[in-house]
């Protein structure tokens, strides 16, 4: 098996903390981490065991488990069952071969190596002692007081080239020198303080593992039937894969008769031959990512689940093939037991409806109910699902990414393609994700990104003219610009995706004690006008900001908006703020001594970066939660939804609900909807999302924003 060298975690107790070794490895893993090597010099043989054991059971496989110098103790803790994969060795421990020796051929054993005579004793080592080499330390470090002179970059470089071994740089390296390191030759990087002393060693571990990969296209096996006439199976795998930016790779399950009316006959290969198409890939590619379709029957599946318990690959994505378009079960009982069982192993399972309801063990009646039952299976298997509600009747076609352990439940709306042409689409959905997740894309941005690309690939798909039935869709769509076949998304589907996908944070405002207390009209004087005062204070500047909007506007009718706008802001909503703040109307003196607040700063500063960067999508993606978010909420409160007492004419702060409930403002929103999502979809799939991570991050400060008040306004005559 080739090992995953990319990204080591070598624990260090003292940095640890309060937090201690395990919680911080087991947070490190789940980031991205594929090696830890377990380092304690003050610590015992016995304890170092101890230590092993507890680490192995966190780890679970998911990654790699070394320990330092104490082979003994690697010994010791195989016998107890732990899995632990080699050794790291000094240059001034143990002999690596009396190492070889004790834990075998298939351990894992590294040497530290820093000199170029050193690189000449390994050299003359017997072939398969050792299996990398630990180069370093690349920067000074406090981490090992006694380290020799710092290679730095270049000198990482020169020695990395001067031998055939696998070279992982180690020694006081940080986030931004990962992409030189692994341009300069290194199989990996390894890390101590980067992690042990990071508040959060899951996302900075994650950072470290997406800056790996950058500029590098994921290694993807598609373990799946084929499909002769290409439209599905692994053919559909491998295209989506390309696609989205990695290497496509496939282990055939099964082999079919097939075409776009149907499949005439299958094929499946002995079992051992599936375990040799594996064990040749593993044996020589480190696998990124696999996406796992069609298993045929309890053997298959077991087979793939004993390969996935050996490699242990860090992504594993499962579209889960148990009922055919005509509603019949396509495994016997046995498989899907089997079936169940290897979803445990997953990261993401992909069920339509009908899959659900099997695995579920419960009928599925519409949305809601789909959502429910996903929400109780993925709870009892440990497994975020995807599930897709393409079979639901009517115009919408959403999907939902349900994480019980993680506490996710995001929907992705969408209205449905108007296309006969879906023959594959459910393959080419989880291997696309698949290949974004191996990219190091948080699981809904993956969702967010494989779904755009299929539904453009759907859109597409009626001019491939392939087959007599349900046709295939079109994976290279985005790619081919020549004769009419580049597709975008229209600006409405951008709307309803970028809307749907900020659902969590509209959730949290109206949930809010500060939104809830306005509507029913228990919302303090006081806290009120300091969130005025606050609101004051950034409209000032939002207007600035969306005067730059206009003078880089591409068209008159844009740059005429977003003037328009820029007013409205200075002469209606802070017209408005000062007739609450100041009796004689003046907006300055009632906001002179007023500090902004750190969730305001924060929000300006954000909104003036895409100002100053002169990027017009980007900036106008910023600015439109302001809009947004406030028609909604004043929408929803003159309606009464979030309380009542809002629709009443007495409400103390009914003249500014009505502001942003008013038509006017209304229509303005629309308007800035639409210029915002026309730009998003003339946009390449690169700037669409930069533009949408503007949009989040500006709905995130309105968040923050309704959350804290910041200091208090003081009337002027209080």
């Amino acid at each position: 098996m080739t090992a995953d060298l990319s990204l080591h975690l070598v624990t260090d107790p003292v940095l640890c903390g309060e937090r201690g070794v395990v919680e911080t490895v087991r947070l490190a893993v789940a980031g991205g981490v594929r090696v830890v090597q377990l380092r304690d010099k003050t610590a015992t043989d016995a304890e170092v065991v101890e230590q092993l054991v507890e680490l192995a059971a966190v780890i679970d496989g998911r990654a790699l488990l070394l320990v330092d110098d104490r082979v003994d103790a690697a010994v010791a803790a195989r016998e107890r069952g732990a899995r632990v994969d080699g050794v790291h060795v000094g240059q001034n421990d143990a002999d690596v071969r009396w190492a070889r020796a004790r834990l075998g051929s298939d351990a894992l054993i590294g040497l530290t190596a820093n000199r170029p005579d050193q690189l000449a004793a390994v050299s003359a080592l017997p072939a398969g002692t050792v299996d990398y080499l630990g180069v370093g330390v690349v920067r000074p470090t406090r981490t090992k007081p006694d380290h020799p002179p710092a290679l730095g970059v270049d000198g990482f470089r020169a020695l990395a080239a001067a031998t055939p071994l696998p070279c992982v740089a180690i020694g006081g390296i940080g986030p931004d020198d990962v992409e030189a390191l692994r341009d300069a030759g290194a199989a990996g990087v390894a890390v101590v303080s980067a992690l042990c002393a990071a508040d959060d060693p899951e996302a900075e571990a994650a950072d470290l593992a997406r800056r790996w990969r950058a500029g590098i296209a994921p290694r993807v096996l598609s373990i799946a039937g084929s499909d002769p006439s290409g439209g599905a199976g692994i053919q559909a795998d491998l295209k989506s894969i390309a696609a989205n930016g990695g290497y496509g790779m496939a282990v055939l399950t099964a082999l079919t008769a097939q075409n776009t009316r149907g499949v005439r006959a299958v094929h499946v290969p002995p079992v051992d031959f599936l375990g040799q198409q594996l064990d040749a890939v593993s044996d020589d590619v480190a696998v990124d990512a696999v996406k796992i379709g069609m298993l045929s029957d309890a053997d298959v599946i077991r087979t793939v689940a004993d390969w996935l318990d050996a490699v242990r690959p860090p992504v594993v994505v499962v579209d889960p093939v148990m009922v055919a378009t005509s509603g019949d079960r396509l495994l016997d009982p046995d498989a899907e037991v089997a079936l169940r069982e290897l979803l445990v192993r997953a990261d993401v399972a992909t069920p339509n409806l009908a899959e659900l309801s099997v695995l579920a063990g419960r009928a599925v009646d519409g949305w809601e109910e789909a959502l429910d039952a996903a929400q109780e299976l993925s709870a009892s298997l440990g497994v975020a699902l995807l599930v897709k509600g393409g079979h639901l009747p009517g115009d919408e076609a959403p999907d939902a990414l349900v994480d019980a352990t993680r506490g996710v439940r995001q929907e992705f709306p969408g209205p449905r393609i108007a296309t006969v042409h879906t023959h594959g689409t459910g393959c080419s959905l989880s291997s696309a994700l698949a290949t974004r997740l191996a990219h190091g894309d948080s699981p809904a941005d993956a969702v967010a990104a494989a779904r755009g690309w299929l539904r453009e690939s759907l859109r597409a798909a009626d001019r491939l003219r392939v087959g007599g039935g349900h046709g295939p869709v079109s994976h290279f769509a985005g790619l081919w610009s020549r004769g009419g076949l580049e597709t975008r998304p229209a600006a409405a589907e951008v709307a309803d995706e970028w809307w749907g996908r900020i659902a969590g944070i509209r959730a949290r405002i109206d949930e809010l004690p500060f939104i809830r207390a306005l509507a029913d009209g228990t919302l303090e004087r006081e806290r009120f006008l300091t969130y005025l005062g606050q609101d004051a204070l950034y409209l000032r500047d939002y207007a600035r900001v969306l005067a730059q909007a206009a003078r880089i506007a591409p068209t008159p009718t844009e740059q005429a908006f977003w003037a328009q706008a820029a007013h409205g802001a200075i002469a209606g909503e802070l017209e408005l703020h000062a007739s609450w703040l100041d009796p004689d109307g003046d907006l300055g003196a009632a906001t002179v001594d007023l500090a902004p607040s750190a969730a305001t700063t924060a929000y300006l500063d954000h909104l003036r970066s895409a100002a100053f960067a002169g990027d017009y999508g980007r900036l106008v993606a910023a600015v439109l939660p302001c809009f947004w978010l406030y028609t909604d909420l004043g929408r929803r409160l003159e309606a009464g939804e979030l309380g009542e007492r809002a629709r009443d004419p007495g409400h103390p702060y009914a003249s500014w609900l009505a502001t942003y409930a008013d038509p006017a403002f209304a229509q303005a929103n629309d308007q800035a909807i639409r210029h915002v999502t026309e730009a998003a979809a003339a946009a390449g799939a690169a700037d669409r999302t930069r533009m949408f991570r503007a949009f989040e991050l500006s709905s995130a400060h309105e968040l923050a924003f309704f959350a804290d008040p910041g200091p208090a306004a003081t009337p002027r005559g209080a």
